[in-house]
């Protein structure tokens, strides 16, 4: 087998040479600060002997000052003292004067004498804390440690950070839900976002309400991964007592970390439903529900009691909550009930409410729920937040928007004069599959969004004016429990994920570089070792990236990793060894072939990366698409389609492609007239993705690439309602006949179908290899 040398991975090499060994590159943690200037002289010793000062009477820099004597304590196993007398020699100064206008700016220097922490608040002096800790956490534990000379200047990029957690699906433990917001505070995160009801599970106690958490909070039984239908007959539930709330809330705002609720409505309620069933348009036979997806059931918007529970929840919640925020949900609500609910129908008619050519009066309903419920809260002193789609109706007049089925939304906000919170699922779903080998990894709700997708993200889109860049306040993560069970699972979800959004949303567009974040994460990983973390190792395993040379009709394996060690592999089924190939150079594929790679040392071996590479009439061959996909999808576009490696259920790890609202049709050059009689692709369908096959197969072949003949063509059926993520071989085979170009049309379904949550939107058409023999 050939061997092909690759820039990319000799450059990716180079990055791996790893350890923050020269004074430039001590203070280079996660985010990288915006500022780091080295300067003349001796460096700080931090030892026993050293001293934290703060202020009398600044309880903010007290509080940082008792943090900073536990981190390091935990990092160097000082125990430092804490005072309130100035110090002139060996003391870690803390101070909030700093004159800046960003308030979470600070200003960080060490000389031979003093550390002095200054920050523009004290959330400033709390950011220039945690780069310290950090950095001690990096190094090896010492009795004294060195801290070279130098000055710092930092601050965020932006002013919302946030990451999102929900306990809905599966509850979460007060005290995991405090070590998730340690883990937000150690990568500068000051938003904590917390979902608390949906139709799985209603988390907070409202004593107005107690059958929220008497039988809101509690669900029979759970639907077992994917397989719809079956559940595993375990009761699972849990609630928050105010109390409790209290107590996180507090633990966050030490922390400088706002914590927002959600109340998702007026979809996503089955859970209130359940306790009240007089809040629905059916009025009757409610369940927790006990399966993933989304309901029919939502709240009744013509019925007065409505509103009235919704402010009388917010009215408990208000209290608890002193951030500025409130998230309302408005996503995934099915029009379906109000429909053909009579009282829903009376107070469309009553308000006037008409179908136009972008919205029905259904949409328009929940328009007037989401403002009517906003108007209630701005009057309590409170802005709300709502996903995209309180969009679509007309938007509640003040209300913040979070974009998250796309960037798109939040473009149309900025330049509705909103501001926007931008999430998009392609960059930073934390409950997608981060590995394309996603059968190896724990179950997933689906998608792919690896450490460099993540890092790659870009909050504000092209083409804003200056006004309108300003309305995009910030970014966030979100983490979905659905099939996420245990804290050591979110963990893993997570971390180091979190790393690359910290740096988004942290540091200046124009700093960033995913190599060298890479060479900084390495030792950053040492934190999560030290903090015990469960993170997931990817970067330090093997990482393949994929290639089609359709000139010369080959495949081009490349293999990366961020560990020091080295990748052996093999291509005879085995388990790759130290006696293996050292690999050095991109492996050229002519031929079926199943590669097997792992990073090994003399005492460490990775989990094992493998894939297998099937050869046909098609693979490598040229391919043209007479639609290109969508971005989200598109990967390495037609070439996807004849690369000898064949998609799973995983559909966004590059080994399909989709195209939204527009028809698939592709032509494959065979390069020569051959014989051929079978043509088959794969196509994908998940009905709770608004994934949904084509609904026809055809396959015309041709000669010259002009005079196409017909040779197959059969009508599909679309998926239907209880559907699961489905694998379709789709096959023609016919008398063999000699072709030099082969085309398969595949013509999308135009609509999402009545019995969706989502009827009558645009729908995905995924497909993959495509096979010819």
């Amino acid at each position: 087998m050939k061997k092909h040398i690759s820039s990319l991975v000799f450059l990716f090499l180079c990055f791996s040479v790893l350890g923050q060994t020269s004074k430039d590159d001590f203070y280079k943690t996660i985010p990288l600060a915006q500022n780091i200037n080295s300067v003349s002289g001796k460096p700080f010793v931090l030892s026993s002997i050293t001293k934290i000062y703060s202020p009398k009477n600044n309880a903010g820099l007290k509080q940082i000052a008792v943090f900073l004597s536990e981190y390091i304590e935990i990092a160097n196993g000082i125990k430092l003292q804490i005072t309130n007398s100035p110090v002139k020699e060996n003391a870690i100064v803390l101070e909030n004067n700093f004159k800046d206008k960003n308030s979470e700016a600070y200003n960080f220097t060490a000389n031979q004498n003093q550390v002095v922490i200054n920050g523009a608040t004290s959330a400033g002096t709390f950011y220039g804390v945690q780069l310290l800790r950090k950095v001690l956490l990096e190094n090896e534990t010492k009795s004294q440690i060195e801290l070279p000379a130098v000055e710092i200047t930092d601050y965020p990029r932006f002013a919302y950070r946030g990451m999102h957690l929900d306990v809905a699906r599966h509850f979460a433990s007060v005290e995991f839900v405090k070590k998730y917001i340690d883990l937000l505070a150690l990568h500068n995160i000051n938003t904590f976002h917390w979902h608390l009801t949906d139709d799985q599970g209603w988390r907070v106690e409202i004593k107005k309400y107690p059958k929220l958490t008497q039988i809101g909070a509690f669900r029979n039984e759970t639907q077992v991964g994917k397989q719809v239908g079956v559940y595993d007959g375990k009761p699972h539930g849990g609630f928050y007592t105010q109390e409790q709330i209290k107590e996180v809330v507090a633990y966050a705002q030490k922390r400088f970390i706002t914590t927002i609720p959600e109340i998702d409505l007026p979809g996503h309620m089955v859970a209130a439903l359940s306790s009240y069933p007089e809040l629905g348009c059916v009025g009757e036979g409610y369940e927790v529900y006990k399966k993933w997806g989304v309901s029919d059931d939502v709240l009744c918007l013509g019925n007065e009691k409505t509103f009235t529970f919704l402010e009388g929840v917010f009215t408990e919640l208000i209290p608890l909550f002193p951030a500025k925020y409130f998230h309302i949900g408005g996503d995934e609500c099915p029009k379906k009930r109000w429909e053909k609910c009579p009282k829903c129908q009376t107070k469309i008619a009553e308000l006037g409410l008409k179908k136009d050519s972008k919205h029905s009066a259904e949409e328009k309903l929940q328009s007037y729920c989401m403002s009517r419920i906003e108007k209630f809260l701005n009057a309590k002193g409170k802005q709300v937040i709502g996903w995209d789609e309180i969009l679509e109706g007309g938007i509640a007049p003040n209300a913040t928007i979070m974009s998250w089925r796309s960037t798109q939304a939040g473009i149309e906000a900025v330049k509705q004069g909103h501001k926007a919170i931008m999430t998009p699922s392609s960059h930073v779903y934390f409950d997608y599959y981060q590995s394309t080998d996603a059968a190896s990894e724990p179950l997933a709700i689906g998608g792919f969004t690896n450490l460099e997708r993540v890092y790659s993200f870009e909050p504000i889109p092209n083409g804003l004016t200056e006004d309108e860049r300003k309305l995009v306040i910030g970014a966030q993560a979100n983490v979905w429990r659905e099939y996420i069970k245990s804290d050591a699972q979110t963990e893993y979800m997570v971390l180091p994920r979190l790393a690359a959004l910290s740096e988004v949303v942290w540091t200046n567009a124009d700093k960033k570089n995913y190599g060298n974040f890479l060479n900084r994460l390495s030792d950053f990983l040492k934190i999560y070792d030290k903090l015990k973390c469960n993170y997931a190792k990817h970067i330090l395993e093997v990482s393949p990236e994929y290639k089609v040379d359709t000139e010369n009709g080959q495949l081009i394996l490349s293999l990366k990793t961020s560990s020091k060690s080295p990748i052996y592999y093999t291509i005879d089924g085995s388990e790759p060894t130290l006696q293996s190939k050292k690999y050095s150079e991109s492996l050229i594929i002519n031929s079926a072939v199943t590669v097997k790679a792992a990073v090994i040392s003399e005492n460490y071996k990775s989990k094992i990366f493998t894939k297998k590479f099937e050869f046909n009439k098609a693979t490598a061959k040229p391919i043209v698409l007479e639609n290109e996909p969508v971005d989200r999808y598109r990967f390495n576009g037609g070439k996807t389609l004849v690369d000898g490696r064949t998609g799973t259920t995983a559909f966004s790890t590059g080994d399909w492609i989709a195209l939204y609202k527009d028809d698939f049709e592709a032509t494959i050059d065979l390069k020569f007239l051959q014989q051929i009689k079978e043509v088959s692709m794969n196509t994908f369908t998940s009905p709770n993705d608004w994934i949904f096959g084509p609904k026809q197969f055809q396959v015309l072949i041709s000669k010259d690439g002009i005079n196409f003949t017909p040779v197959h063509s059969e009508d599909l059926k679309i998926a239907e309602k209880g559907d699961g993520p489905k694998i379709t071989n789709l096959k023609a085979v016919f008398v063999e006949q000699e072709a030099k170009y082969v085309k398969i049309k595949a013509p999308i379904f135009e609509k999402i179908p009545e019995w969706h949550y989502s009827a009558g939107q645009p729908t995905f058409l995924f497909v993959d290899e495509i096979t010819i023999n």
